[in-house]
């Protein structure tokens, strides 16, 4: 096996970090915890890599998560498991890979423990709306993080927002030290995929479009269009401009039209807002909405629909996995020229992209908007709300392109077959998986032609070591320098009797046993110090040793005001 050491090369072996260490969704799913899934999925399955090295916070049974990853399908890429605070996976693999964007404390966690040029930290950007998010993001720009180092946008739009967000960043922190902008992490862009081949044999089963559409009410030769997404009013897409495109294109096309969206409601204030505009702009159309967690049932809708619909408003939203997904189904999609969605859909080729607008900047009003937000006056959803609400989708261009799809069962398909194709050579799982492997490879190379740089400060001075930076609370420390003897009547039994009742935190410091031995050189010499004691035991086991001296301290059993 091909590991990553000194020189950087590529490794056979990727590291992900992956907290919870289960892998599955509940009900409600949010986009970005599909698309982890999906991506750790497929880079198991297709990336090429020899091992996958799943860092969690809690001990992982690595068969379960093979059997999450791999399903049905052999196992192609040996899973391992390991707790980040003990493992040295990283090291070896060469890259440690998040699915979200906070890298600071992993990034001085890195330095700390093995240093900057060990590996590589790539990050995964699954929205840059919120300003918490920005500000972890921008963050990166002031930990010790190098050009070996990436944050993964997953579109272009992504990509030229943060840019933007850096240089401004960076020149703000140039003026405030008189020097120049620190270097930040590399900004790819690699895009989310979808299974092309699953989503094309889910739509081409007559059954299910059959089945689908008689749940819904819909004749073969009336229109259904599909929404597919969480049906959240302020925080994904004001439905507004749908329902009155939906409703113009089903006059003007001359065609019965029935609007379906599937998804999952946040709160019911969600699901009445919803229907209120439903109602008020859309009266003529049957409107269905379908839980969306119903797997089965989204399923038969992927075979019974005729046309994609998502004009999407909000800057939540950055890539858009839904209509990648419509179109690997081969439905046509007539979507918002917005962010992710025009790096994914060509105009007129495999859906239309409606103009939009967005709203007036530099007034104060933008920024007014975010100061309510970040101190605490407003909402996130209020205001990301109060955005698209003041974003405008063309109506009139959306509702032409739903009664020409409408009208034309020929173009319907023409533009389907143009969407599946477009998926299946560019954002199939595998192809993305692949320009990850690349993308590892390529920070690889640049970390072995790279120098070590000067680690200092050698851990964060802001989040550091709490015995050194509350050491002035005490009136004094713990230090290999400290004298300890055994306090009155103490003996290594009652050491290892009141080890083993209390037993808070007691996974950091050395178990009862060892803590007895201690207290037993100490007692045999009549007193020692720290240094001494640590010295008669294995370096690997100092360290919780040292904090088996501090804890026999504080119960009582060593006393380090004895004369030395």
């Amino acid at each position: 096996m091909i590991v990553s050491g000194e020189s950087g090369a590529p490794a056979g072996r990727l590291a992900i970090l992956h907290p919870p260490g289960r892998m599955g969704l509940g009900a409600n799913p949010f986009g970005k915890d599909v698309a982890n899934l999906q991506l750790w999925q497929a880079l198991a399955r297709h990336a090429g890599y020899e091992a996958l090295d799943v860092m969690t916070f809690q001990p992982a049974d690595p068969v379960e998560l093979s059997q999450a990853l791999f399903g049905a399908q052999p196992a192609v890429t040996r899973i391992e498991t390991a707790l980040l605070s003990r493992s040295k996976a990283p090291e070896a693999a060469g890259a440690l890979l998040r699915g979200q964007p906070e890298l600071y404390d992993l990034a001085w966690m890195r330095r700390r423990r093995s240093g900057d040029r060990a590996y590589s930290l790539v990050g995964l950007i699954h929205t840059i709306a919120p300003p918490t998010m920005r500000q972890m993001i921008a963050m990166t720009q002031v930990a010790p993080m190098h050009d070996w180092d990436a944050l993964i946008c997953t579109s272009p739009s992504v990509r030229d927002a943060l840019e933007a967000m850096f240089a401004g960043w960076g020149e703000h922190l140039a003026a405030r030290t008189g020097g120049a902008p620190p270097p930040r992490p590399r900004l790819p862009v690699i895009p989310l995929g979808v299974d092309a081949g699953g989503f094309a044999e889910l739509a081409d089963r007559p059954e299910a479009r059959a089945r689908g559409r008689d749940g819904l009410g819909v004749a073969e030769d009336d229109v259904l269009v599909l929404w597919v997404g969480r049906l959240s009013y302020f925080e994904k897409a004001f439905p507004q401009p749908m329902f009155k495109a939906v409703q113009i294109a089903q006059a003007s096309a001359g065609r019965r039209i029935t609007f379906a969206l599937a998804g999952w409601f946040p709160g019911e204030q969600d699901r009445e807002l919803y229907e209120q505009a439903a109602r008020r702009h859309a009266p003529d159309v049957e409107v269905r909405f379908v839980d969306g967690n119903d797997r089965a049932r989204l399923e038969d809708l992927w075979a019974a629909a005729d046309i994609f619909l998502s004009l999407v408003d909000n800057i939540q939203e950055t890539f858009g996995i839904t209509p990648v997904e419509a179109m690997a189904a081969g439905l046509p999609v007539v979507v918002s020229d917005w962010d992710g969605y025009r790096s994914t859909v060509r105009d007129g080729i495999e859906g239309v992209l409606v103009p939009t607008q967005g709203g007036p900047a530099g007034g104060g009003v933008g920024a007014h908007l975010v100061e309510r937000h970040t101190v605490e006056q407003s909402s996130y959803q209020a205001y990301v709300g109060a955005v698209a609400q003041h974003t405008a989708v063309h109506v009139g261009k959306a509702a032409e392109a739903l009664a020409a799809l409408a009208a034309s069962r020929d173009l319907r398909r023409r533009m389907g077959a143009a969407g599946r194709a477009r998926v299946a050579e560019t954002l199939d799982w595998p192809i993305v998986a692949r320009q990850i492997r690349a993308l590892t490879d390529e920070l690889a190379a640049v970390r072995a032609a790279g120098v070590d740089p000067l680690a200092r400060p050698a851990s964060d001075p802001v989040k550091g070591d709490p015995f050194r930076d509350f050491a002035g609370f005490a009136n004094t420390a713990l230090t290999l320098d400290t004298w300890l003897a055994p306090a009155r009547g103490a003996t290594a039994d009652q050491v290892r009797e009141l080890a083993g009742l209390d037993t808070a935190f007691s996974g950091f410091r050395a178990p009862p046993e060892t803590c007895a031995q201690a207290f037993e050189v100490i007692a045999v010499r009549g007193g020692a110090t720290v240094r001494d004691v640590l010295l008669t035991f294995p370096t690997a086991h100092r360290r919780a040793v040292e904090l088996g001296l501090a804890w026999m301290s504080k119960y009582g059993l060593l006393d380090w005001l004895a004369a030395g």
